[in-house]
């Protein structure tokens, strides 16, 4: 059967105490029995709700008359959904605990631990640059770097004190590092202004960091350029970053990859482009042409008739692509013709013999509507024939 808690009892306070005695006595009840200080501990969880339930209602000036004059259903016990019983339908489950502590300690559960030694943090990332030559970036290489950086001082090992002192608990925020302004829903935390968060103070600074814990270096290390890399890759290499702080991890240094250019491959994408020039006659009909490949020479076959601009593509003889799906790209073949700029005679004579015996027909008639381009390529055959007498 229900029975009506004594909540004075349970803070230890008597009937007439004011707010401020029942919340100093909640306070001291509360960190006494809280479930950080007592892991394990099943006794000490359920006093811990008793005192938090007790300091709900008489905590609130309103709850608290009504449990005065016998008004409120105030029982102990079973709630109806398995909760703890309490002032109508209060429930003491995981969202009224961070409720609670944070009403009492100005911030989360998880927040509220006092920390015995200083937080850990995770090293700072680095960035730096490297620079690789084209078959470096196709093939991968091992590069030498240096990396400016902080390294845990060795003086007094990353603790920022000197040796034979150590970091003390902030006296601002107890350890907490954050500090609280208001009171319940109403109250905002920030990291402390003693120890910025650190949840502890040094006192005496160590003389080698100044109370840091990490001094300047430049670090020298051979790093790993994986195959297929393109100029302005951004490389992660986890955990070469700055050491972390009181064991926490070290952060990770990205390499962003300048690649020199190659005077025989453009690259596009995960593949790789050549201009490969032809001579007019092996435009006209054709040949078998050497091209470069990243491993040597190949030869391609041109065919009889091939307009400037044609590509041919070797497949997978292009650079490593980068990433889980693997494999190469393409080699992509340019053809252009080489046009001379300036004839012997005995060419000039040829290439007169040569548009003799293809015509007279204009290539770019189709330009031109309603027959306008013939005429125009007869004003242009009538004008060469008169160059050079105007």
């Amino acid at each position: 059967m229900a029975t009506r808690p004594d909540y004075y009892k349970t803070l230890g306070v008597d009937k007439k105490a004011s707010a401020e005695d029942i919340k100093k006595a909640y306070r001291k009840l509360a960190r006494q029995y809280h479930p950080d200080r007592n892991p394990d501990d099943k006794n000490a969880e359920a006093r811990f709700k008793e005192i938090s339930q007790a300091h709900d209602v008489l905590g609130d000036p309103e709850k608290r008359k009504q449990y005065d004059s016998g008004t409120g259903p105030f029982t102990t016990g079973a709630g109806p959904d398995g909760g703890f019983g309490g002032f109508g339908n209060f429930d003491f489950d995981a969202s009224s605990m961070g409720d609670i502590l944070s009403n009492l300690f100005g911030g989360s559960a998880s927040g509220r631990r006092v920390r015995t030694k200083p937080r850990s943090e995770k090293g700072a990332d680095l960035e730096a640059q490297v620079s690789i030559t084209f078959d470096q970036a196709v093939a991968g290489a091992q590069v030498p770097l240096q990396v400016p950086m902080h390294e845990t001082c060795s003086t007094c090992r990353g603790t920022g004190a000197k040796p034979g002192t150590t970091p003390s608990v902030c006296p601002r925020c107890e350890g907490r590092g954050i500090e609280t302004q208001g009171q319940g829903m109403f109250s905002i935390s920030q990291p402390c202004s003693r120890c910025g968060g650190a949840g502890t103070v040094i006192e005496d600074p160590c003389p080698t960091c100044q109370g840091s814990g990490a001094v300047r270096t430049v670090k020298r290390l051979r790093v790993n350029i994986p195959a297929g890399v393109r100029d302005g890759s951004r490389i992660r290499l986890a955990g070469k970053g700055e050491p972390g702080r009181n064991g926490g991890p070290p952060g990770d240094l990205y390499l962003i990859t300048h690649v020199t250019p190659s005077p025989l491959f453009t690259r596009k994408g995960d593949n790789l482009e050549v201009e490969v020039p032809l001579t007019i006659p092996e435009a006209l009909r054709g040949a078998e042409v050497q091209v470069p490949t990243l491993n040597g020479t190949k030869t391609l076959r041109v065919r009889p008739g091939t307009p400037h601009g044609t590509v041919q593509r070797l497949r997978g003889e292009g650079p490593p692509k980068l990433g889980s799906g693997g494999g190469r790209g393409d080699i992509h073949y340019r053809f252009v013709i080489d046009v001379p700029q300036d004839l012997s005679e005995e060419q000039q004579q040829a290439v007169e013999e040569l548009s003799k015996s293809m015509g007279a027909a204009n290539p770019r008639a189709g330009l031109f509507p309603n027959g306008a381009g013939s005429q125009a390529q007869e004003e242009s055959s009538h004008g060469a024939g008169k160059g050079g007498e105007s």
